[in-house]
């Protein structure tokens, strides 16, 4: 088949749109939340799998798919990713009952491989002095796709079947199928090889069993057997696995590049700086759709909660050009500290800002101001600290980082909220101070995150450099974009 002939701008466009359709997926189920338990016919806790499965597809997928992608093709493993996508759409679009709707929503999670593959994709086809631009225009996807996605799901939901959510996602599936397939090419960076099939079989299990015990611990009881035992196992499969993965020829993560400072510092910061990211998810929507009557809620429907998270998303996809203008003056560590510095505000504005409607407007979007600096900045990280032929399975990495920290954020806030209550006539209701407590600790996180990145190298990594000579690429194939740190010409200046 022709390969579609690379446009850069086009190349963008649809990478971006791909990866805002994949994080509709994170929120297209949230306004049916109360309601699953009496459409599927289950019982609260087993309708909470809904959620929970799509979470540890996603774990599972993102590595797997970013390793193959180095290994056969990007552009083939987002097709597979888009593949998914539509089917468990469809699956989901056609359930009535708890278990073809968890298998749908398992289907939708392998797609979450989508926004790592693209960031690599772009690497490989797109002009220098555009790939900073790009790969933060790319990271915001997520945050847009997330933003937008609550209010329309909201809409639907109130209004028409449920099942057409699933079915106006298949659509876009489809949709951003045929454009990569029209106008996304095949990059011929490939490492060939044998996939290291026991690697990726140890790390999934061991994320499935940590993301189990983080995501059901506060249903199971964070003391319980169950929960512990999970905690237990996920340490020691990770031991294993990373004996493993020491000592084959031809790894699932390399953990040698890993742990380079760069790259290394880079994922942690993205962890903690996830946990502050989500933390606003949490708490604004609660706000505003508890009763006026308990003093602090706001008494908001879906639809308007939705629509007063939409201009982070805006700010957030606003904020891309700015962020790879940085990057190119100062380099990706100053964007990221930026970033994390502008979140660490917006909560700090929130703890005291939580009265009215336009208050939460204004803390939702100056903290997506940040999460738009610091995400376009994380893959220039990354792929400024490994070869070219690691880069999917780096992004998918530090992809994976982040749903960790997400992952934990919920953990710790429902704790919260589950303790810090107050008596609302016959239930007892999260209390303003747990609010106010979670407001606070994502401004601390995000300070945390500001001081790892710190830490980080300030000048690009000479892995990014290495010789691409283990790299098989077709005779015909055209030679990639230069590797990420060559974009940051200012840094290069510094180090001569």
């Amino acid at each position: 088949m022709t390969q579609p002939v690379p446009r850069p701008q086009v190349v963008l466009v649809v990478l971006a749109l791909g990866g805002i359709v994949v994080s509709l997926m994170q929120t297209l189920v949230i306004p049916l939340i109360p309601k699953l338990p009496e459409l599927l016919d289950a019982s609260p806790a087993d309708a909470t799998w809904v959620i929970t499965a799509t979470l540890l597809a996603s774990a599972v997928a993102t590595p797997v798919v970013g390793r193959l992608g180095d290994m056969y093709g990007k552009r083939r493993m987002l097709l597979l990713s888009l593949g998914m996508l539509i089917a468990g759409s469809v699956v989901a679009g056609l359930s009535d009952t708890l278990v073809p709707m968890v298998a749908g929503r398992v289907l939708q999670g392998f797609a979450a491989g989508v926004i790592p593959l693209g960031i690599s994709i772009m690497r490989d086809e797109l002009p220098v002095e555009r790939l900073a631009s790009a790969t933060a225009t790319m990271s915001a996807s997520l945050g847009v796709g997330g933003a937008l996605g609550l209010p329309a799901a909201a809409l639907l939901a109130e209004n028409a079947d449920w099942h057409l959510l699933f079915w106006i996602a298949a659509g876009l599936g489809a949709v951003v199928t045929a454009l990569v397939l029209a106008f996304v090419p095949e990059s011929g960076v490939r490492t060939g090889g044998r996939f290291d099939l026991v690697g990726a079989v140890g790390l999934s299990a061991a994320l499935v069993c940590l993301l189990l015990a983080i995501s059901k611990g506060a249903q199971w009881g964070w003391a319980s057997g169950r929960t512990l035992g999970l905690f237990g196992a996920a340490a020691l499969v990770l031991l294993l696995w990373g004996r493993w993965e020491l000592r084959t020829i031809r790894p699932l993560v390399d953990l040698r590049t890993t742990v380079r400072r760069q790259v290394l510092l880079t994922n942690l910061t993205s962890i903690v700086f996830a946990f502050a990211m989500f933390a606003q998810s949490l708490v604004l929507p609660q706000i505003l759709q508890l009763p006026a009557a308990t003093g602090y809620g706001l008494g908001q429907t879906m639809l308007v909660t939705g629509l007063v998270l939409v201009p982070s998303g805006v700010v957030m996809m606003l904020t891309a050009p700015l962020s790879a203008r940085i990057t190119k003056a100062r380099g990706p560590k100053v964007t990221l500290m930026s970033g994390a510095f502008v979140v660490a505000a917006g909560y700090g504005l929130g703890v005291v800002l939580m009265a009215n409607v336009w208050h939460l407007v204004l803390v939702s979007a100056l903290i997506g101001a940040g999460i738009g600096l610091a995400y376009g900045a994380m893959p220039a990280l990354i792929m400024g600290a490994v070869p070219v032929s690691e880069t999917a399975a780096a992004n998918s990495l530090n992809t994976l980082m982040r749903a960790i920290g997400t992952s934990i954020s919920s953990a710790v806030a429902g704790v919260i909220l589950a303790q810090l209550t107050v008596s609302f006539g016959p239930v007892q209701v999260p209390s303003q101070g747990g609010f106010r407590l979670i407001m606070g600790l994502g401004s601390a996180t995000a300070l945390v995150a500001l001081a790892i990145a710190a830490f980080i190298p300030g000048r690009p990594s000479p892995a990014s450099t290495a010789t691409r000579s283990s790299v098989r690429r077709p005779p015909s194939a055209p030679a990639p974009a230069a590797s990420a740190p060559e974009a940051y010409p200012a840094e290069r200046r510094t180090r001569r």
